[in-house]
């Protein structure tokens, strides 16, 4: 294919995936089914590859993510992003009211009313109808440029569909978690030993603040817009804003509501007190407006809100009742939660019988003594916690709750790392939780995807001692499996119950098992459970090193030199293989069959052997690709890539924020330097 094709089926997929998607995110319909698209998508994204210069700005492949920021640029708002004042009382909002109607004297004014959304403020610039930039709100002044992770918010048009669009207005809108993607993300937290997260507005915001793309676009983040600011537009009126927004295609809340008094406001208020709490996202108020644009410049600002628009807050959602005790729960990783356990009281709708104490610090901090009375708050929490104690009810005799000394599950003595806040249970081998949370997260989906075992099984065959570590799941039988009585006790009523195997669920227990071998390596090393190496942690270490062998026997130097890996990463790989019994683990493993090293069917496909023989050293941060698309593009055409810069080295192809030290290391070796633009002409020069 000449670069002329290229050009036009690049432009004919985007064009085509766009509409695809607006019919999905923004009609509610389809036309096409979701594999053709995903092969479209898939198409798109290898054309991209060989062509990154053809590649548009409003590309769908944007998506999925894949940019790796080391940080991000402060940029400074074209308009300012200003705080609202809140009111928590009704008095205050028909105070509120009072000014309006004073500063505007004899001029009849309405409101426009909207939910207020918690989640992170952000502005989006639009420059003839392409999404430019992304930007959080900061100091209100100033604020991050985050686009490459905005773009992955699938409900976010990156081309505006309708004709003549202002040629620049900016979008306002709130980037937030939607609570059922935040419990699904909590439930696969608790599963591997991890703490939960607090709450879906600062999971929003720090997922937006990722280094890595790809996994923004992995929490489906959304977005819901509220704002638009042109100066080339006739807009008059707030709610003329909202309806062009939704002409445009941008995803707008349909809760929002004018009003012709401030006591249609307060109904307004009311009406969604109680309704909010069926939303699929957290709300914590709503904010009140004056709707006409040329009044709200008459009213004016203060230094640091608008005098033409007001917050009212809901009050948390909060609740008393008792402490009847503390229990603990062991994780996965040997961490130990405290858990408050409580009279049962209704709160937010449900009935409460528990809250997280996170920590020893957390239950110093509260001075929480036995059967104290206690606030318990829900607010934008999924988990319960428990934020204040009524000191003036507590029984005289009251003792105050000590932290565990000892595992709860096998008795041994807890450490706690200096400058961290959790307690571990050290005993990895025989604590039960330890052990069957390894082999929980060993068969999960973004490890070895063994659908058919569950936890109850693994703790069946465990307790059966069919089974004692990852490795022996391998060496399953149907003969064992096969009629298996297990026995499970109910977590509610605490009877023992007992069920069986039988012959198909067996079978198909042994397919998934058999099936998870041909699961690339990067899945298994994450599937190891190495403290701190995650899913994307594991692809790069793969990536670097290749094989398992290399990266069992990596120094911390070699370890610290691969990308995104730092020091605390490197310490617990290395700790992990210094145990003998994990290497005798990953013998086992490889004994069953499974893949230790990189297969060459997951690596780019051969585009030729322009660069066969050139050794490039990759460093920095680049516009055009990511660093692994760099990588790959340099194999995919017969080149190698090293960690670091020796003198066999042809090139060190340097982005921006190459690190100084092999900057002046090239240097001194004599080796040449080449920027990005200079790559992508030493490829195309090379096709010529």
């Amino acid at each position: 294919m000449d670069r002329f094709e290229a050009g036009e089926e690049i432009n004919q997929l985007t064009e085509e995936l766009n509409y695809h998607n607006y019919l999905y995110y923004q009609e509610s319909r389809t036309k096409i089914s979701d594999f053709e698209f995903d092969q479209k998508l898939k198409r798109l994204e290898e054309l991209e590859l060989q062509f990154p210069d053809f590649k548009r700005e409003d590309s769908p492949t944007f998506r999925v993510g894949g940019t790796i920021s080391k940080e991000f640029e402060t940029v400074r708002h074209k308009y300012r992003m200003l705080s609202l004042s809140n009111t928590y009382s009704t008095e205050e909002l028909e105070d509120f009211d009072g000014r309006i109607k004073k500063a505007l004297g004899e001029e009849s004014y309405e409101y426009f009313c909207e939910l207020k959304f918690d989640g992170l403020a952000m502005s989006f610039l639009y420059e003839n109808g392409i999404l430019k930039r992304a930007v959080t709100r900061g100091d209100g002044t100033k604020g991050d440029d985050i686009t490459a992770n905005a773009r992955t918010i699938r409900t976010l048009p990156l081309k505006i569909n309708e004709s003549n669009p202002p040629s620049e207005f900016e979008v306002r809108g709130e980037v937030f978690m939607p609570l059922e993607v935040f419990r699904a993300l909590n439930e696969q937290k608790v599963a591997k030993g991890e703490s939960p997260l607090a709450n879906p507005r600062n999971t929003a915001s720090g997922s937006m603040k990722m280094q890595d793309s790809s996994i923004v676009a992995a929490r489906k983040l959304d977005c819901f817009l509220y704002s638009m600011i042109s100066e080339s537009s006739d807009i008059s009126t707030h709610e003329q804003s909202i309806k062009t927004l939704e002409k445009y295609g941008f995803n707008v809340s349909m809760t929002y509501r004018k009003c012709k008094s401030i006591n249609e406001v307060l109904s307004y208020i009311q009406e969604w007190e109680f309704k909010r709490l069926d939303l699929p996202l957290d709300t914590d108020g709503i904010v009140v407006k004056i709707n006409s644009l040329e009044q709200q410049e008459k009213l004016g600002y203060t230094a640091k809100s608008p005098r033409w628009a007001i917050a009212y807050k809901y009050k948390t959602e909060s609740a008393t009742t008792r402490l009847t005790g503390v229990t603990y729960q062991v994780g996965r990783t040997g961490a130990v939660t405290p858990v408050a356990e409580l009279d049962p009281v209704q709160l937010a709708g449900t009935t409460v019988k528990r809250a997280s104490l996170h920590n020893a610090n957390e239950i110093q901090r509260l001075d929480l003594h036995q059967h104290d009375i206690v606030h318990v708050e829900k607010g934008g929490e999924i988990i319960p916690k428990i934020t204040g104690v009524e000191r003036s009810r507590r029984q005289s005799n009251a003792k105050p709750i000590q932290y565990i000394e000892r595992c709860p599950e096998c008795d041994t003595v807890l450490i706690r790392v200096e400058g961290e806040a959790v307690h571990y249970c050290p005993n990895e081998a025989n604590c039960p939780p330890q052990v069957s949370g390894r082999i929980e997260h060993f068969i999960s989906r973004n490890a070895m995807n063994i659908e058919t075992l569950g936890p109850r099984t693994i703790r069946g065959l465990l307790a059966k001692g069919i089974i004692s570590d990852i490795s022996d799941l391998y060496r399953l039988t149907f003969e064992e499996l096969n009629g298996l009585v297990l026995e499970e006790q109910d977590p509610i009523t605490g009877e023992t119950k007992k069920r069986s195997i039988k012959e198909k669920t067996a079978s198909n227990i042994l397919n998934s098992i058999e099936e998870s071998k041909k699961m690339p390596f990067s899945s298994l090393l994450f599937g190891l459970g190495i403290r701190y190496v995650g899913k994307t942690v594991a692809e790069r270490l793969v990536d670097h090193f290749g094989s398992m062998n290399a990266i069992m026997d990596a120094s911390y130097d070699e370890l610290v030199d691969a990308d995104e890996i730092g020091e605390r990463i490197a310490q617990s790989i290395i700790k992990f293989f210094d145990e003998e019994k994990n290497r005798q683990l990953v013998t086992r493993l490889s004994t069953a069959g499974l893949s230790l090293e990189r297969l060459s069917s997951a690596e780019t496909a051969p585009e030729g052997d322009l660069l066969a023989g050139l050794t490039f050293v990759v460093s920095g941060v680049f516009s055009q690709f990511d660093r692994d698309e760099v990588k790959a593009k340099i194999k995919s055409y017969g080149g190698k890539v090293a960690s670091s810069i020796s003198g066999n080295t042809n090139y060190v192809l340097a982005g921006d924020k190459m690190g100084p030290s092999k900057l002046e290391k090239a240097t001194q070796l004599g080796v040449s330097i080449i920027s990005e633009s200079d790559f992508i002409n030493m490829i195309n020069s090379r096709h010529a």
